[in-house]
């Protein structure tokens, strides 16, 4: 079978992160969307997303295909309704597709002409930005059962102190010594190749993604993800990190996400609670104004590519963009359009050419290639944010 999974109609409220990816590709748990449904179902998939992503994340449509509302994350019961999918077949949740059967001649789904198979059992989504940290928790401890699962752990170094070993579990080439592990209060996942330094003190739920790393003497409360080849340090509270990303020094990162390529300077912090202890809003691109987000604590949403210099200061419920470029005294608009140049004394343009020299160095140092494809979608990026920047 092939198997397509579609952003769906939280696309929009999950900007900033899906101007760069599908919602496939966002990462919540130890793994992104994608790696769990390939995993679970143990096949590949491909994406139906917006064209200007297309190139990079291409959909391969074969003669008879199951498409996948990648907003719904699988679990057992799920996975098992997918796979047993018929023609003519579609799988809600409420007035919600989540999967549905379909065939190379059809030119388009009538939902009227299926058989409906009701879910109604409890399942995690990925509806907001700020679903992301705030369903950390339980996608680490979902995503930790099935990853262990009849495994058996690297053993944990004599020189490490841990609270309830049975719920730590240690990849082939990981480097950990002299750390404290506390996993009575959920998992800690350490991935192949991973370091912890000496000194660090880890609460879980935690996952540490393969080749990341946490620097020495670090503070990390669960639920927190670091994803692959990132790096922390300071203080981390309830956050997730997509890959290649860097808080490396002292400071505070709480409930909030950063994406790809994300860089925060050293002793900059963020706000996760306002000083009324009010609900958090944070900027929604869908109504260009703030939304009510639900939450007393809700921390930096930052797109890929976006960096702020040393002793930062973000506000609670701040919003950062694509490609931003952050710096200076005080406190930044809690809303930062993509490929904005400044700080609180105000912005300017940060032209493609000079951010697009700065990702193929930071890529390349890393031995990643910033190459046309990436290219073609930042530039369609910037034009897209053109209305939100005052230029």
């Amino acid at each position: 079978m092939n198997y397509i999974l579609f952003d769906g109609p939280s696309r929009n409220a999950l900007l900033p992160f899906t101007f760069t990816r599908p919602v496939a590709d966002i990462l919540i748990g130890i793994m992104t969307i994608r790696q769990k449904w390939e995993m679970r179902l143990g096949s590949t998939t491909t994406t139906l997303t917006e064209e200007y992503l297309s190139e990079k994340f291409p959909m391969v449509e074969l003669e008879v295909n199951v498409m996948i509302n990648a907003s719904f994350l699988p679990n057992d019961v799920l996975v098992e309704m997918v796979s047993n999918l018929e023609p003519n077949q579609a799988i809600f949740k409420g007035d919600e597709v989540i999967a549905f059967y379909t065939n190379d001649e059809q030119e388009e789904v009538d939902f009227d002409t299926y058989e409906i198979l009701e879910y109604n059992e409890d399942c995690l989504t990925v509806e907001h930005t700020w679903d992301i940290f705030f369903k950390n928790d339980a996608a680490i401890r979902e995503d930790f059962e099935f990853l262990t699962e009849d495994r058996r752990s690297q053993p944990i170094p004599k020189s490490v102190n841990v609270i309830a070993p049975e719920n730590v579990f240690i990849e082939e080439g990981a480097k950990l010594e002299f750390v404290t592990l506390n996993a009575s209060t959920g998992p800690i996942y350490i991935g192949k190749d991973a370091e912890i330094m000496e000194g660090s003190v880890i609460r879980g739920p935690f996952a540490l993604c393969d080749n990341a790393v946490v620097k020495m003497a670090a503070k990390v409360y669960g639920a927190t993800t670091v994803g692959p080849h990132s790096r922390i340090g300071g203080e981390v509270n309830n956050s997730v990190l997509f890959g290649y990303s860097n808080k490396g020094h002292d400071g505070f990162l709480g409930n909030s996400v950063l994406g790809e390529w994300c860089n925060i300077g050293a002793d900059s912090n963020n706000s996760n609670l306002k000083n009324n202890y009010e609900e958090v809003k944070l900027w929604s691109y869908e109504t260009e104004g703030f939304a009510k987000t639900g939450l007393q604590f809700c921390g930096l949403m930052m797109g890929d590519h976006s960096k702020c210099g040393i002793n930062t200061m973000f506000n609670t419920g701040t919003v950062v963009g694509v490609s931003a470029n952050i710096f200076g005294s005080g406190f930044p608009r809690n809303f930062v359009p993509s490929f904005s140049w400044g700080g609180a004394s105000g912005f300017t343009t940060y032209i493609t050419k000079k951010a697009f020299e700065t990702a193929r160095l930071v890529m390349s140092r890393r031995n990643v290639e910033f190459d046309d494809r990436e290219a073609a979608i930042l530039e369609h990026v910037f034009e897209e944010s053109k209305k939100w920047r005052k230029e």
